[in-house]
């Protein structure tokens, strides 16, 4: 696999993809950092098979702190939700 190093529409302007990803509502946000999670964690787990040790430890350890703030954001979602426009829920 190759890893870019930039997003399309995005290129490098990491300031601007914060802010997209920022601006999304919690729930949005927390199931896009639990998918995070879960790519990084299916690459930790290429890693291991590979015998690249202590990379998959990083990777997993990047992982895990990836959906700890997914749940840390669906809390927030939680918190947030009873007060939102109800039309702006789906």
């Amino acid at each position: 696999m190759i890893h870019d190093d930039k997003i399309p529409h995005y290129g490098k302007d990491w300031t601007t993809l914060a802010e997209a990803l920022g601006d999304l509502r919690y729930d949005a946000l927390s199931e896009f950092l639990s998918a995070l999670s879960q790519k990084i964690a299916k690459d930790a787990d290429a890693d291991t098979g590979s015998e690249r040790h202590q990379l998959a430890q990083e990777l997993y350890s990047s992982a895990a702190k990836l959906e700890a703030a997914a749940g840390a954001t669906e809390k927030a979602w939680e918190i947030c939700e009873p007060f939102m426009d109800e039309s702006l829920i789906d």
